[in-house]
């Protein structure tokens, strides 16, 4: 999986990955930083985050439409400068006065703005790199991993925020609300990262920027020519796919709403055993039940499929030593770990980027064996099939709330003491099946934008992948606000979502598949 691609991909990736983990490190304790320091409640909270959350993924949009007109790369770099500049603001101890609302706001608007014009014109970049003829085939397989280093920018960002504002109450004698500055400091470490890399390995993908010239001095890339009848055709079906894209967000995100309602309400408070390794809310290095479990499973698999594709005997055995050093340490630490550890709902978010990073490769493989055999689905007939599984993922939370009570009545019995609480790994098990859906989609259906979008409407097509995902992080609310009802209506509702998007995929998949080609 990891064989046979261009070099910029790791340069543009490893970039993404930097500036992912900024974002993330902020976001992870943002809608906290607006409680303790303004004293907002939850409602204005949360209000506040969605609609950041959703002008970050319309802005694109925009930034996409001023790269077809100005270029790719000028526009990253504008980017990065414009988001560094909302974090700096983000990182002074303002307080908490009209003047420093003003400077969040400001903030806000200045990362909305530049991830707008960064991470869209990125991934255009990406999918650039794969027009040459010798890559084409490499297309899925390049975004997937992309799609990877995105969640491992993730995967460390909550663990990085909460170790750095702890640090700095010890070693200044500041309060919570001033540590939450400390944390946005560290994004603004991470895009300085991120440029450096941009720029000391640009020569690896500068062709790719269809402003510049190849890096040979040799004519300009020759672009694909289209007739306007067959560019309205691209857009109509990126078009359609857009509106499945709605729908997916609109039930993946469901792991910040109704899924972390379900973890808070109805699943156990405490687990014992093997399962608290991962489960425990410390982030302490040191805590043998802790995050850094999840990580040595997420290396050992990385160390076993490196075994088994490695192509030389030294590769084989050094990757051998690690999967088996790395299940040794967790192995170790659950003949040591004694008691129960208390479970809390936020503690669950941990395992979809987690799960990616490790699944991701897997699926490469399986996909790789595939395409060896002329068997590989298409691009669209994935998307299909992730939202197939999407469905499955909440088939699983309807048969664990199968004889639960509304959440009125269980409000009711967990005060009673009467109330019944399901295990933890049914949740663990509904993030593992919808990350598979997550991989069969998300990079899959950038992948595929990257290659149908008409050439002098990459940027812009790009961007109306985050316009729907935008929409989608509108819709998540609604059902939050069916949240009183039965739980099988509301898992229900998203399971059958879930199916008509599906259906509605295969019915259009040869037009798909038509414009693929």
């Amino acid at each position: 999986m990891f064989e046979g691609h261009p070099k910029g991909l790791w340069a543009l990736a490893l970039a993404n990955t930097g500036e992912r983990f900024g974002y993330y490190t902020m976001l992870a304790v943002f809608l906290f930083f607006l409680q303790d320091n303004f004293g907002f409640s939850m409602g204005t909270s949360s209000f506040i985050q969605s609609l950041f959350l959703c002008f970050v993924y319309f802005v694109p949009l925009f930034g996409g439409m001023l790269a077809d007109k100005f270029g790719f790369g000028k526009m990253v770099t504008s980017g990065i400068v414009i988001m560094f500049l909302g974090y700096l603001l983000l990182a002074l101890p303002l307080g908490a006065g009209a003047m420093a609302l003003g400077v969040m706001a400001l903030a806000l608007l200045f990362i909305c703005i530049g991830t707008g014009l960064f991470k869209g014109n990125l991934q255009v970049l990406v999918g650039n790199l794969y027009d040459e003829p010798k890559y084409s085939a490499k297309r899925d397989e390049g975004f997937s991993i992309f799609y990877m280093a995105i969640n491992l920018g993730s995967m460390f960002a909550a663990a990085v925020a909460l170790s750095i504002m702890a640090w700095a109450q010890e070693a200044f004698g500041i309060s919570k609300a001033d540590a939450y500055h400390y944390a946005f400091a560290v994004a603004c470490v991470s895009l300085i990262i991120s440029i450096i890399i941009y720029y000391a390995f640009r020569k690896t993908f500068v062709h790719a920027d269809r402003a510049k010239m190849p890096a040979n001095g040799a004519a300009e890339v020759v672009e694909e020519e289209l007739t306007p009848a067959q560019t309205k055709e691209r857009i109509i079906c990126l078009c359609l796919v857009f509106a499945v894209v709605i729908f997916f967000w609109m039930a993946f995100h469901q792991n910040g709403i109704t899924m972390n309602q379900f973890a808070r309400e109805y699943t156990a408070t405490s687990e014992t055993g093997f399962m608290s390794l991962f489960l425990s809310k410390s982030l302490n290095f040191t805590d043998v039940r802790s995050f850094w479990n999840l990580l040595l499973c997420v290396i050992s698999v990385f160390g076993i499929l490196n075994v088994f594709q490695s192509k030389t005997i030294k590769g084989k055995s050094i990757a051998a030593v690690i999967a088996i050093a790395s299940l040794g340490v967790v192995a170790y630490r659950a003949t040591i770990v004694t008691g129960a550890v208390e479970v809390e709902a936020p503690i669950f978010q941990q395992f979809n980027p987690c799960f990616v990073v490790a699944l991701t490769p897997i699926i490469g493989i399986i996909f790789g064996a595939l395409a060896k055999k002329g068997k590989e689905p298409s691009s669209p007939m994935k998307i299909g099939l992730g939202m197939l599984v999407a469905a499955c993922a909440f088939v699983i939370l309807l048969v664990a709330s199968w004889s639960l009570p509304s959440a009125d009545a269980q409000k009711a019995a967990v005060e009673a003491g009467t109330a019944t609480l399901v295990s933890p790994n049914w949740l663990i098990s509904t993030y593992f099946v919808l990350t598979i859906a997550e991989l069969l989609l998300s990079p899959i259906g950038i992948s595929f934008v990257s290659k149908v979008a008409p050439p002098q409407y990459k940027g812009m097509m790009m961007g109306g992948w985050f316009v729907a995902t935008a929409i989608g992080n509108l819709l998540i609310s609604v059902p939050g606000l069916m949240w009183g009802m039965d739980l099988s209506i509301i898992w229900g509702v998203l399971i059958g979502i879930c199916l008509v998007s599906a259906a509605f995929i295969f019915s259009i998949l040869k037009r798909l598949e038509a414009v693929a080609k």
